[in-house]
């Protein structure tokens, strides 16, 4: 009864958790209330999206699951944004949720070095603010060097529909009631947050002919790097787009009055970024009608999700909702939508390890931590699961940058911001994503999952060539001049490329936006043999390129930035443009560097841009 790691909840953190300690030799316990749940799609079937896909592309370079399981179990796959620049667009993907969830569960009970158990775990084992183990429902005792809690929406989870309510972590599952309770008798910060989810319906119910339809990419892109792409050959099933309507709206406000969002009946703050109906129609009151996605939730396409429809409205409302809309006039509901409020811990009281700061021993993942989404979840339960793993080794923790990666972004976000709302991930919230794009996430952290014995040596040799081609490509098209010649000339008007005047390098040609494969392979003949993925990734790199080049710049600026040494005694009130809970906040703690200002919560980068210029005005002076 006693491991290295014990992983609490089956969900998409607690699998990447269990699965990587295991992996890097941890003998470890999955602890699940259900076993045949473990990798359930609580919500919609789906992984990935925009700032979404490119975490699970980041996870699955290190030697995460959740890729490998997307490709297996996916049933619609799309690059979004793919008429934008490469740094926004997103992979998606539609998955089989039962093939999806019968995978995850699989892989857990084949993983050397993972056992997996179902119970409830309801207390934490601990002695002078170290965890040593959990305590269950069967009143069973397990220790272990570390805990990693992975509960979801379980803590106290208490779902709503309309003027019912009952608690529960899942519709139907029992939750968790004592462990949120013990948490902050232990004296971390615990609060309340809201999600939800819409109503299921039956295919048979459906006239898909008054909606249109939304099909999968012609040619597919797996999620995982170890997936072989020439043999990728998934099943593309459409989905569907309706609309909500002005009926849709009038049957939904005429019953704010019984909304458990609006009534007060819910406590939590719910996801800006996704909000129910109501929420919607009651926010953007002067808009018509709302996009709707109809979604399979499997490949036998049974069921039906009805993306952009998350309500707790009463049932007789839902029903009368769903009705009102093109193409769902006769809707057999199968299940109904409804919001869970639950508790979290502010993740500020994590390091960026995802170890507690108070509780050795003790680490969080998923939406304990206030996040939102099965990719974020699955980063952290990665890098817990890791971090722990190394820790039990007295080894350097594993801490990935802002400008290595979107899992980066993302703990660096929650531990040292926090956040009052569920937090989802963005493009925007990453200031170097023109770094962190998608299709790079191999050759920025292979190397670490390779370290780690996470990625194969198969894997690893083909990440190095992959590097070497593209550097090496790079590297010429940066030293090849393009001349005006007439050859020249008449090949750039041949390919329907504007002239140049007199010459340029040959990277700035190929870099331009409407430069192809098939275009490149004429402008440059050394490398029109190179592999057609590969030669997908110059072109990016070309176009990237002296952007790239800005941006590095800055970040090293960056860095040596941080390195500066804040005076002592240095007046923080007197500084215009600081808040005042910054200024509080920078009193408090009174961080000897800027580096060390910077990972205090609440303090922006904008607020460190502040004090820098503030403190060599002070330095020129003296």
């Amino acid at each position: 009864m006693e491991y290295d790691v014990i992983v609490v909840g089956g969900g998409h953190a607690g699998i990447e958790a269990s699965l990587v300690a295991a992996r890097m030799g941890k003998k470890t316990l999955l602890i699940t209330m259900l076993v045949e749940q473990i990798g359930a799609a609580s919500c919609n079937p789906a992984i990935g999206g925009l700032a979404k896909g490119h975490l699970v592309r980041e996870l699955d370079a290190i030697g995460g699951e959740m890729g490998l399981c997307t490709d297996n179990a996916g049933i619609q796959f799309r690059i979004l944004n793919a008429s934008k620049g490469a740094a926004v667009q997103g992979s998606r993907a539609q998955i089989d949720m039962d093939k999806y969830r019968t995978y995850m569960r699989k892989v857990c009970h084949n993983t050397p070095n993972l056992e997996v158990y179902q119970d409830e775990v309801t207390q934490l084992l601990v002695k002078d603010n170290n965890v040593y183990g959990v305590k269950t429902k069967l009143t069973e005792e397990f220790k272990a060097k570390k805990v990693i809690l992975t509960t979801g929406t379980f803590m106290r989870g208490l779902i709503h529909i309309g003027e019912n309510k009952y608690e529960a972590g899942r519709a139907w599952e029992l939750p968790s009631s004592t462990l949120s309770i013990q948490l902050k008798e232990l004296g971390l910060k615990v609060g309340r947050l809201k999600t939800g989810t819409p109503s299921r319906v039956d295919a048979n119910s459906i006239n898909f002919d008054e909606m249109q339809k939304h099909g999968g990419d012609e040619k597919p892109t797996p999620f995982s790097f170890r997936t072989d792409k020439k043999s990728f050959n998934p099943t593309q099933l459409p989905c569907y787009i309706t609309y909500t309507n002005l009926s849709t709206h009038d049957t939904i406000t005429s019953n704010f009055h019984r909304a458990p969002l609006f009534t007060g009946q819910i406590e939590g703050l719910g996801p800006r970024y996704c909000p129910s109906i109501e929420d919607k129609v009651n926010r953007f009151s002067e808009r018509e009608r709302h996009q709707l996605f109809l979604e399979p939730q499997t490949e036998m396409r049974t069921e039906y999700y009805i993306n952009g429809l998350s309500s707790s409205l009463p049932i007789d409302v839902q029903k009368e909702m769903i009705h009102s809309i093109k193409g769902l006039e006769n809707a057999r509901i199968i299940r109904y939508g409804y919001a869970i409020e639950y508790d979290y811990v502010d993740p500020t009281e994590l390091k960026h390890t995802l170890e507690t700061k108070k509780i050795n021993n003790l680490y969080h993942a998923g939406q304990i931590n206030a996040t939102t989404g099965y990719e974020e979840a699955a980063s952290q339960g990665l890098m817990a699961g890791i971090n722990a793993a190394l820790a039990i080794d007295n080894k350097e923790p594993f801490i990935l940058r802002r400008d290595e990666a979107y899992i980066g972004v993302l703990i660096d976000d929650l531990v040292t911001k926090g956040t009052n709302e569920p937090y989802r991930m963005f493009t925007s919230r990453a200031e170097y994503r023109l770094l962190l794009r998608e299709e790079s996430a191999d050759l920025r952290l292979s190397q670490y999952g390779y370290n780690f014995g996470l990625i194969s040596d198969e894997q690893m040799e083909k990440v190095e060539h992959k590097r070497k081609t593209i550097n090496d490509a790079v590297e010429f098209m940066s030293n090849e001049w393009f001349t005006s010649k007439k050859e020249n000339l008449e090949l750039l008007e041949s390919l329907g490329e504007e002239r140049i005047k007199d010459r340029a390098l040959l990277i700035d040609i190929v870099g331009r936006n409407t430069i192809d494969s098939a275009k490149f392979d004429k402008l440059v003949r050394s490398l029109a043999d190179v592999e057609d993925y590969l030669k997908e990734q110059i072109i990016i790199e070309a176009k990237y390129y002296r952007y790239v080049a800005k941006q590095k710049k800055q970040i090293e600026k960056m860095k040596k930035m941080l390195q500066m040494t804040i005076p002592e005694e240095f007046d923080y009130k007197t500084i215009p443009g600081l808040s005042n809970e910054v200024v509080e906040k920078l009193i408090k703690f009174n961080p000897p560097t800027l580096f060390n200002a910077s990972n205090i919560s609440g303090v922006t980068p904008a607020a460190i841009d502040i004090l820098h210029m503030y403190i060599n005005v002070r330095c020129q002076k003296q």
